[in-house]
């Protein structure tokens, strides 16, 4: 039975995410910013058609006269995750397998069903009514095939937003993939690209039709993997359970440069608070703590330090009370006066599950208990409702700018919307 592979994709996430809650914007461009709003990192098709490109540092062109009416907004990631969620959520109703790849995306396996369009359909007016985001919706035989299914589904205002490969005829396909640029490949970046070009190899038909042996000569098995996707042969599995993370960073840029240990301090707890979560959340524990600091790298005027440390722990854990502790020895272990840092960041390694743990006479078992009423607390009632008495929310000085964002709508009691 060939496979019916289904990519929900959410068209300019950020951007309509915003949009939910500001109807007022449909028809305008619209830009999100990265982290210290620094860079366009999500834009609408209005924002797109001005020219602005991904990645494009915003001071650089905010005066320029054409872009006088772009919408601006600083990254709201609470309201982006939230959204994000309720959209995963939903998609759970159409397949009993579904593989989230990424904020944005998600694959469902629709194999078996024999409504399939009329399911991506389905698909793509519920998510819109229920939760107001724009999906499209892409099927094919394979991951990779899916894709494109879903490239097809935004470009082509014919399709309505939703394409599916699987009923087009041989030569359909043949001809659907001839008009598809080689860079649309799933797994094709700008070093590859340049290459296959290099070799005459400009659209998805072209790659398609290559010699499978010559290519997995000169690129290795991961080509001939793409290569057999494009032919309609599966090679990538659905993963509906996603494996645990192996290490877990946390780290930001500061709004401002940071001189004072006490200001570090207070950033480094924020990074302990949130990797010790993750850690619980996948049931691992860590038997490493790594902490660095960062100067501004740019600024060739003023002195540079870039130190790290990494602190093996006597016991391998998931309390955040045990992995702040050692990252703050890391900290006073690699702090230097005199130098104006931008950038902080903690980490653990070592992996393993949290299963394996065997206490010993000298373990608390109150600490256990101590983590479990923390999350509880803060899952209730949001995030840093418990935390260490060293992440002062009050006093974060390092925060990075967020000059234009938008309220929490969804995650904060305090920026509910209000009806009018």
């Amino acid at each position: 039975m060939e496979k019916n592979l289904a990519l929900v994709d959410c068209n300019n996430f950020f951007v309509s995410c915003e949009r939910v809650f500001r109807p007022d914007l449909e028809g305008k461009p619209v830009i999100v910013l990265s982290s210290n709003d620094g860079c366009a990192i999500a834009r609408s098709n209005e924002a797109k058609a001005l020219g602005i490109r991904m990645g494009e540092p915003w001071f650089k062109v905010k005066d320029l006269p054409k872009y006088r009416d772009v919408v601006v907004f600083s990254s709201n990631f609470p309201l982006y995750s939230d959204l994000s969620n309720r959209v995963k959520y939903l998609l759970a109703d159409f397949s009993p397998v579904q593989e989230v790849y990424s904020v944005d995306e998600s694959f469902l396996d629709l194999t078996g069903f024999d409504d399939v369009k009329e399911r991506m359909v389905a698909i793509r007016e519920t998510v819109a009514k229920r939760i107001g985001i724009p999906v499209c919706v892409g099927v094919g035989p394979t991951k990779t095939l899916a894709k494109l299914a879903n490239y097809v589904a935004k470009k082509h205002p014919r399709s309505k937003g939703v394409f599916h490969y699987n009923v087009l005829t041989e030569q359909q396909k043949s001809g659907l993939l001839k008009q598809i640029p080689i860079d649309e490949v799933w797994g094709v970046g700008r070093r590859l690209n340049r290459s296959l070009i290099s070799r005459g190899i400009e659209t998805v038909y072209q790659l398609r039709e290559a010699d499978i042996r010559t290519m997995r000569s000169r690129y290795g098995v991961v080509m001939e993997r793409l290569i057999s996707e494009l032919r309609g042969i599966s090679c990538i599995d659905m993963v509906d359970v996603s494996p645990p993370k192996k290490q877990i960073l946390s780290s930001r840029s500061f709004g401002g440069v940071i001189t004072e240990i006490d200001d570090l301090e207070n950033a480094i707890a924020f990074h302990a608070t949130k990797i010790g979560k993750q850690l619980r959340r996948q049931h691992s524990i860590a038997g490493m703590v790594h902490v660095f600091l960062m100067t501004d790298r740019f600024r060739k005027d003023k002195p540079q330090y870039h130190p790290h440390v990494s602190l093996p722990l006597i016991d391998a854990t998931n309390s955040t009370i045990e992995i702040n502790r050692y990252a703050m020895m890391g900290l006073h272990r690699i702090f230097r006066p005199g130098y104006e840092y931008r950038k902080a960041g903690a980490c653990v390694s070592e992996l393993s599950p949290e299963s394996v743990f065997s206490p010993d006479m000298f373990t608390d078992p109150k600490r256990r208990k101590i983590m479990q009423v923390m999350d509880e607390i803060n899952d209730r009632f949001g995030n840093g409702t418990l935390r260490l008495s060293q992440d002062d929310m009050m006093h974060r000085r390092w925060r990075p700018k967020v000059d234009r964002v938008s309220p929490r709508y969804t995650t904060s009691w305090d920026e509910l919307a209000e009806c009018q």
